[in-house]
């Protein structure tokens, strides 16, 4: 069923199943109408605060999938904060989104109490999620409640579930890859979502909750399956939010999981496109939304059901991408003869050399991958030039003898120019993916 508001969607199942369970978190269960009761009591007491815009510091308890209901159906603002961010940046995110009062954690609370600003006027119905900032600065992507139901209803028209499914939430519901495709996805559908606890409990939340459905990034999905920690019970997987190899999905399927994967952005409010045949990789549109191929590649979206307002405070940035209602989405794809979308690649992910020459990033180091046996590494460019940002022990001048038979077959423009080796770990966002322009920054020594 299609939903247009959270309050909605809770108050159709709790009227419809009332004693049918909707979250599982550790060894509560809540029903439909027990969850709905308590949101609204809740939202009762934010009203009462006079506040404008909550920041939720997302720690993926009940208590927080609460607290963002009850946010929303009292009329706030709703910003969603990684817990997992630094004081300093979440300092920057609080006074960047016009945060008035905080939930979550009391210590990290107090911390930030000092960045609260004076709250908005207009935010009603408005969440505000942060872009993975994979290649520049994040940026708050403003949704709403009618956005982000409107997702969930085109992704489970493609791959519904049932109220006899369990879905397990393991992602961070301040992604909205994780949100919608973990949480609202399930409840959309009448089903339970079981929370996840947390990171130490990856190894045994299948056995403690038995889900028959779970969404993951890549490498959840690889720790899972190397770990073979999955229930009997469990049948599908939706992988998103990433680059998935080959051999991990044919390992899953051997296993006996259906495996789906999902592409989409926050900026359309998650999914657009779902595979659900035999290829992974060959996904069909979802129903509201229109895709087409630029000469160049390019993605271009229209999904005037689940498409952002724009980026908050950034109007600039927002024409940059969002034109006449087409979303130019900077990762470039192929239609194959069915109709199915396929993924080859992001043009972000390409370094543009002085003289036009363009190197594909995933295929270059994944190349560079295979040689020095070792998946810690990233190249940028240095003074016009390609350099390889190698995280780890190690020695320049060994690894680039190792080097010296790839590289003797590229162009010499292409050829790394320059090896340097770091200690700490390649900067990632919370899917996994390298944060190309903090490398950059740090490596050019701006930040």
């Amino acid at each position: 069923m299609r939903f247009d508001r959270f309050e909605q969607m809770l108050t159709h199942f709790a009227e419809i199943s009332p004693d049918a369970p909707a979250l599982r978190y550790e060894g509560k269960t809540l029903s439909f109408a027990v969850l709905l009761r308590r949101v609204r009591d809740r939202a009762e007491t934010l009203r009462a605060e006079g506040k404008s815009c909550l920041g939720l510091l997302c720690d993926g308890s009940l208590d927080c999938v609460i607290e963002l209901f009850a946010a929303n159906f009292a009329g706030l603002q709703l910003v969603m904060l990684d817990d997992g961010l630094d004081t300093g940046m979440l300092r920057t995110l609080v006074r960047y989104t016009d945060v008035d009062m905080l939930w979550g954690d009391e210590d990290l609370k107090e911390e930030l109490e000092l960045a609260l600003m004076s709250g908005v006027k207009d935010g009603e119905g408005k969440i505000l999620f942060f872009t993975s900032g994979t290649t520049e600065q994040a940026k708050a992507v403003v949704l709403t409640d009618h956005s982000l139901c409107q997702s969930a209803w085109n992704g489970s028209e493609k791959l519904p579930l049932t109220p006899e499914d369990t879905l397990l939430c393991l992602l961070p519901l301040g992604h909205v890859f994780g949100f919608v495709c973990g949480l609202l996805w399930g409840l959309s559908c009448g089903a339970c979502v079981a929370l996840g606890r947390g990171a130490r409990h990856y190894l045994d939340d299948c056995a403690f909750y038995r889900p028959t459905a779970v969404s993951v990034v890549p490498l959840l999905l690889g720790f899972l399956i190397q770990q073979r920690c999955v229930n009997p019970e469990l049948k599908l997987i939706l992988v998103g939010a990433g680059d998935c190899p080959p051999k991990l999905l044919q390992a899953a399927t051997a296993m006996g999981l259906r495996v789906s994967f999902g592409y989409g952005l926050t900026e359309t409010s998650s999914g657009v496109a779902i595979s659900v045949r035999g290829d992974p990789y060959a996904m069909e549109v979802c129903p509201d939304d229109t895709i087409t191929i630029a000469e160049d590649g390019e993605i271009l979206i229209q999904a005037p059901t689940c498409m952002m307002q724009g980026y908050y405070k950034r109007p600039g940035a927002t024409r940059e991408v969002l034109r006449d209602g087409v979303l130019y989405t900077g990762d470039l794809g192929r239609f194959d003869e069915d109709g199915c979308l396929h993924i080859t690649g992001r043009k972000k992910d390409m370094l543009v050399l002085s003289d036009g020459t363009k190197i594909f990033l995933p295929e270059y180091e994944s190349a560079l991958m295979q040689v020095l046996e070792h998946t810690e590494l990233a190249v940028i460019l240095k003074n016009d030039r390609p350099a390889l940002i190698f995280s780890g022990e190690g020695d320049a001048a060994a690894l680039s003898e190792k080097l010296r038979p790839l590289m003797a077959r590229q162009p010499r423009g292409q050829q790394i120019a320059e090896i340097l080796i770091i200690e700490e770990p390649l900067p990632r966002t919370a899917t996994g993916k390298i944060k190309r322009w903090e490398l950059q920054q740090k490596v050019m020594g701006t930040i």
